[in-house]
Order: C-alpha cells, then structure tokens, then sequence
C-alpha cells in the first residue's frame, strides 16, 4: 500500500510573495505621505488650522473724558467675558452646578440657556459679561470643557450721578448710547484689533501665533466742564429740590465768552455706573430736552426789542396804571399798581401791564426776528443728542393777546441751555455763540444786536437784584448780579394748573461778566413759588461759588448789597388758554 506525499512548499514563492505585498503597501504608505506632505500640504495645514488655529479679536481702549482741569470723569477698566460652546459644556452635565454657583447663577437657568434652540447649532454662547479678573479666573480653574475667556473694557464713570446726564453711558458692548459718550462715540471709540492663537482640544488659548491687526485706541476728550462747579450745582440743586419739595430742576453755567459749558446738572438724576434702568424718564437731560414756558424772564428780549425799534428809550414812561390792561378778551395783571415806570422800572417790578405796552408799540415781525436772534425757537448748537430747539410761533400767527402774553413769557417755549445762551448773549454786548461741551473749542461769535444796546438792558437788569427789585435773593456778596425772575404757571393734560415753575436766568460780575446762569425749579410745593425766592437763592449759591473757584476778583464794595431785603413779589400773569 503507497503513501500520500504532501506537496512541496515552495518557501521562495511565498517569501516573493510576501514581499511584494509589503513593498505595494510601502509604495501606498509613501504616496499617502508624499500626498499628505507635498501635493495637498496647504489643504491639510489649512483643515488642521481650522480645528486649532483661531483669529480672535483684540478690545480696543475707548478714550478717556476729563474735565477742564484733566480731572477723569470717565475711564476704561478691563473686564472678562466668559462665554462657551454649549455642546462641550453639555458633555458634563454633571459639572453645571459647580459652574452656575462660581457664576452666581441659577443652575436651571443655565442649564436652559445652554439648551436653547437659537444656541443648538451654535459654538459661541456669553456665560456672564463684565467680571472681575479674579472672579473670570477662579471659574476658569474649574477647567470645564468648552468655557472660554474674551477679554473686554467696561466704561467706569467716578463722579457718578453729578455727571450722568452730561456724560452718558455706554452698553455692555461699550458704544454710546446717551450723552457725550454717543455725541463722540465716533472719536471716543477705538477700533479693534486681531491676532492668530492656537488652542487646544477644549478651546484654551495655548500660544498666539501672530498679530494680525493691532487695536487703535479711541481718542481722549476734554470737556468744558469744571468737576467743582459740577459737585457745587448738584448739591444746591438736590438742596433746593428737597427745600422747596420741587418735583425735578436744572441749573447751567456758561463762561461768558467762549461759550463753554462749565456746569450741567438735572434732578432726578441717574448713575451711569448701574446697568439698571427702572426709570427711564430720569436718563434724560432736561436742562436740553424738557421745555416750558419762560414766563418773566423773558422781559428782557422784549425790552430789547422795543430799544431797538426806536419807538423806546432807556427813559421813556410807560403808564402801567391801574395795574391791569385789557386786551381783546383777556385781561393782562400786575401784582399791584406801579403807576408809571421807565425801561428799567419795568424789568425791576416785573410789570407785565408794562411788557405788554411796550409790545403794542411794535410790530409782530420786529419781536420775532429779535427773539429768533437770541436763539428762541431753534436749537442752540450744542451737538447735544436729543436737544429740544423750543417754539416760537411764525409772527402771522399772533393775535393782540398771542402778541402781549408772549411779551411776558407765555406762548413761546424754551430750555434751560437756550435761556443760558441768550443771557449770555446780554452779558457779551450782544455777541451769540453756540455752547460747547468741548473745552478749548473755536467757536465763532455772531452779532446779535447793537452793544450799547446790549449794555443797557444789562445796567437795567442790575436794577432787579438791587434793593426794591424782584430778585434781591440772587445777589452775591462783593459782586454785582444782572439778571431776570420767572414765575409761569404750568400747562398738564391741555390746560393749565395751579402748578408752577421758578426761574432765575443772569451773570455776574455785572459790569464784566465771567458766567451766565439759569436756575429751573418745577412744582415747588412748599408754600412759595416765585422765581424771587425759589430759584434766585440758589443762583447766588452757585455763581458766588463759581466766582470765587474761578478766582474772579470782586467788583462791588465789601457788604454790597447794603440791603439784604426779602424779594417783591412777582406777578404770575394768567395765561391764555389755548
């Protein structure tokens, strides 16, 4: 019986054989490589870039504001911004309570945010804005997946709410919104840089690669503004506010001159600081915004126009007598009889029998170019966002009574700033500027009327401070004091109230004078209201300090006024519905 033999391995076929698969995949492997590091290298560094390399942006400085003197008024602080991929951050569930607690949040609420459907297909998603360095940090050594640093500037405004409302705010991506920052958000804003970074596999920052843009810091700005007259009108005002249980107020403070804004201050007011804003109708600058009805302290335009008409002089008597006049269907009324009165007795008594004769005297057209002259009716050109420019009705409009009650200050609106603007119009001899919140700014004069005229109802206006004038109150000791009273009642739901506004509009010194100022009070309720007693006391506090910090010297002897008597009372002239 034979055997079966196995067949014969052929060892040197099978090594062959061996070698060639061996060399085919040799071959694939460098092909791949020679693929992978040559032919298609951008393609593949550009993929690998993609996943690791990021171009981020750099925060840009805004630009400081200061006062005057180079005091800050607002400054940039740097801040962190935590933000995350919510599909990396959802990977640890487990962990959101430990994240949410060194947030200061809600857990659910993170939890929801992070679940969102506007943030599912999203990598970018804000945790928290605006922490504190160290707070940033202490969350991001929690090293959870996907939560991600960005660093920021957050505006910082030291003064507070003695500055707001000129000032503004920024939001919380630190563009202007109110105020000075929005006005010069363009100058005052930087513009942002950009550089490469690597990151590793849970997005941290691991080496930056380039600088791709580097950041323009915002220019700096200085204001007209000077930081102590700012705190001295506020505290008055908040003073006179609680004093007279006023419902809001305003008081400016121009240098004669130039035109610039040395104070601005509102009540109520806001702090810029708080990213809280419960009430809105306070952010509003209401020295620029807010009109009302002058009342008074208009007399003296009128008394100006009628000077210039030719049809008046310094010395002409008006007969005011019995105290009241009648024109058409309306009655116009003195507070009592002053008999007869020149120019000056007039403006002194604040007689509105006597206004009102002296606008019977002229034409529509001649009142209303010289109010629209001294800025009534138009904006004063301040640059100020939201600026109300005020009314002033076209002349053909005007009645007989329309004509006499615009005389004595009703039927025509204004701001505190326009009413600033044309009483130091007075104070210049008649030369208008635009006020500037920017210190050291050119600003161009214009002639408004002739300056002897100027000069005339200046001296006249000395004569209602003066012992036996309406506004003996505004008077600053070793100074002289020209300026007007204003009493108005106020208008609500289309008819007026018995509800009042107080003003007092005058510069000093009054023979050279330095600033202009305008005091507002609405709804005194705490027994007076008259422009004599409410606002001027408040003006002499303010611009005597004004003086003195502006090392002004004294022009009048020292005990000036001799006579420190309580203010006349005022008429508060009925105005005519409308």
């Amino acid at each position: 019986m034979s055997r079966n033999r196995a067949p014969k391995v052929n060892l040197r076929l099978r090594l062959y054989g061996v070698l060639l698969v061996f060399g085919v995949a040799g071959s694939g492997l460098l092909a791949r490589a020679i693929d992978l590091q040559v032919l298609r290298k951008d393609f593949y560094q550009d993929q690998g870039d993609a996943r690791y390399l990021r171009e981020v942006p750099i925060p840009a400085y805004r630009g400081n504001i200061s006062d005057r003197n180079g005091e800050p008024l607002a400054v940039s602080t740097p801040v962190v911004s935590l933000w995350a991929d919510p599909g990396k951050l959802l990977e640890s569930l487990d962990r959101l309570p430990e994240l949410a607690d060194a947030l200061n949040i809600d857990a659910d609420a993170l939890l929801d945010k992070l679940k969102q459907e506007q943030h599912r297909d999203r990598e970018f998603v804000y945790l928290k804005r605006h922490m504190s360095p160290e707070k940033a940090q202490r969350v991001l050594d929690l090293a959870l997946p996907g939560v991600n640093q960005r660093r920021e500037f957050r505006r910082y405004y030291p003064g507070g709410e003695v500055f707001g409302h000129v000032l503004g705010f920024t939001n919380i991506d630190d563009r202007g919104q109110e105020g000075i920052e929005l006005a010069f958000d363009h100058w005052l804003a930087g513009e942002s840089g950009r550089k490469r970074v690597i990151r590793d596999r849970r997005g941290r920052v691991v080496d930056t690669v380039e600088q791709v843009a580097p950041p323009q810091p915002g220019g700096d700005l200085i204001l007209s503004l000077d930081r102590r007259l700012q705190y001295l009108a506020y505290r008055e005002l908040q003073a006179a506010m609680a004093q007279n249980r006023a419902s809001s107020g305003s008081i400016v403070v121009l240098e004669v001159g130039t035109g610039e804004i040395l104070a601005m201050v509102n009540q109520p007011s806001f702090n810029p600081n708080s990213r809280r804003r419960e009430d809105t109708a306070n952010l509003r600058n209401r020295a620029l915004t807010d009109v009302f009805e002058p009342g008074s302290v208009i007399k003296p335009f009128t008394v100006a126009a009628a000077l210039e008409s030719g049809e008046f002089q310094a010395h002409t008597v008006i007969d005011t007598s019995p105290g009241t006049l009648q024109v058409a269907n309306h009655v116009v009324k003195d507070i009592r009889p002053y008999g007869r009165l020149d120019l000056a007795g007039i403006l002194a008594k604040s007689s509105n029998v006597g206004a009102t004769r002296l606008a019977q005297g002229m034409s529509n057209d001649h009142i209303w170019d010289i109010f629209h002259r001294f800025g009534f009716g138009q904006a004063t050109g301040s640059g100020f966002p939201g600026e109300a420019a005020g009314v002033l009705s076209a002349p053909k409009q005007w009645g007989p009574v329309e004509k006499a009650t615009i005389s004595y200050g009703y039927g025509l609106s204004t701001t505190a700033l326009q009413l600033a603007q044309a009483f130091a119009t007075l104070a210049d001899r008649g030369r208008m500027r635009a006020p500037s919140f920017v210190h050291g700014a050119d600003t161009p004069s214009s002639a408004v009327i002739d300056p002897h005229l100027a000069a005339q109802v200046s001296q006249m206006l000395e004569t209602v401070t003066a012992p036996g004038g309406s506004a003996t109150r505004a008077n600053v000791e070793h100074y002289t004091v020209a300026g007007k009273t204003g009493t108005a009642r106020k208008i609500a739901g289309g008819a007026y109230q018995s509800r009042y506004m107080s003003v007092f509009a005058g510069y000093a010194p009054a023979q050279n004078p330095r600033v202009a100022c305008v005091v507002v009070i609405h709804d005194p309720r705490a027994g007076s209201y008259y422009g004599g007693t409410v606002a001027a006391p408040v003006f002499s506090r303010v611009v005597g300090g004004a003086l003195r910090l502006l090392n002004v010297p004294p022009n009048a002897s020292p005990g000036w006024p001799q006579t420190m008597v309580a203010a006349v009372d005022e008429p508060v002239a009925e105005p005519v519905e409308r």
